[in-house]
């Protein structure tokens, strides 16, 4: 692996994480790919599909939990190509889309477990105005989409993005 950290500022500007948060994530992301790992295996090895257990075969460009996990982080906070990240990672762009993907689940389920995700879906108004007591202030991200102007006069006035010609 070619991305070498030097110390804890250099850490936190390539995965958004200290030191010590990363360990703690570590430890964690380790019991859950295990936990994944094992579970793919059962339920391959009914089918008939596995031929090793899981550990066994070719180590890859990722062989340790800890590069694994750099991995992610580092994909996460610069957003590099698949063509850098491969680059970076001593591995194939098509290698670095499927790690990636491989990987994101087990990323994902770590941060549940850790109870830092936060929630993405609400059944009620009630549950979102729950998440959101004692803040004081939300900011939405969002995208204007166009669409098919009004021909009404009254509803192209009510409707009109401020853009110059836009409806959205």
């Amino acid at each position: 692996m070619s991305l070498q950290i030097r110390d804890d500022r250099h850490m936190r500007a390539l995965t958004g994480v200290s030191e010590t948060q990363f360990e703690i994530l570590l430890e964690v992301f380790f019991m859950t790919y295990t936990k994944m790992q094992w579970q793919a295996y059962q339920d391959g090895s009914a089918a008939g599909v596995r031929q090793r257990r899981p550990g066994g075969g070719r180590k890859g460009a990722l062989p340790t939990m800890r590069d694994k996990l750099l991995f992610l982080l580092y994909y996460f906070k610069v957003y590099p190509t698949f063509d850098v990240l491969g680059t970076q990672f001593n591995m194939a762009r098509s290698k670095a889309n499927e790690n990636l993907y491989k990987l994101v689940p087990v990323l994902y389920q770590t941060l549940v477990h850790l109870e830092v995700m936060p929630p993405r879906e609400f059944a009620t108004p009630d549950d979102l105005l729950e998440a959101l007591a004692g803040m004081d202030t939300i900011l939405i991200d969002v995208t204007e989409r166009s669409y098919r102007r009004p021909q009404d006069n009254q509803e192209q006035r009510e409707h009109y993005s401020g853009k110059k010609k836009t409806h959205a």
